[in-house]
């Protein structure tokens, strides 16, 4: 009977060498990975230009009178991998109501169909489907075609004489206000 040998010493060396070189391999590798993963993900941990107060006007911009006049909203503009400045990020109404304004998305809230204000009529309307709102943005329509008014941003009053809104986007189609993010 043979009785088993032991290893001979350089064969442990070579295996403990391998072991060691295998995990500064895997160190070496997962750090760049770590960090190209981390460097991917980070737009979506970022917050959005949605809901950021962005000065839009000036109130001698609005008439007097209390028409509704129509304004670009300019903001940074970032979406998940992209940053450009001083982009138009939607179309808003403004009206001089006294000494407080009163900010309104352009946005039917029925379908999503851009309104027009007829200063003629003193009201909005959307040509996409008809639906009708007066000069502060409150429903005409006796159909039903829009489920809620236009939707009403906020405006810094306190900041007055200039215009800063709290620019939003909603939902279409509801007649819940739900902001979309």
């Amino acid at each position: 009977m043979t009785t088993p040998s032991a290893p001979a010493p350089d064969d442990r060396r070579g295996f403990l060498a391998k072991l060691l070189a295998l995990g500064l391999g895997a160190v070496a590798l997962a750090v760049p990975t770590l960090s190209a993963l981390a460097a991917f993900l980070n737009p979506w941990r970022q917050k959005g230009a949605s809901g950021d107060w962005v000065r839009v006007a000036s109130l001698n911009d609005l008439p007097v009178d209390g028409t509704p006049q129509r304004f670009p909203v300019i903001a940074d503009r970032a979406d998940a991998w992209n940053r450009s400045p001083s982009e138009p990020i939607g179309l808003i109404f403004l009206c001089r109501l006294g000494d407080r304004v009163i900010a309104l998305q352009s946005i039917c809230p029925h379908a999503g169909g851009l309104v027009c204000y007829d200063a003629k009529e003193k009201r909005f309307s959307c040509p996409a489907h008809g639906a009708l709102f007066d000069a502060q943005g409150r429903r005409l329509d006796e159909k039903g075609i829009s489920p809620r008014d236009l939707d009403r941003l906020d405006v810094n009053q306190e900041k007055l004489p200039e215009i800063y809104v709290k620019f939003e986007k909603f939902q279409d189609g509801t007649s819940q206000k739900i902001v979309r993010t």
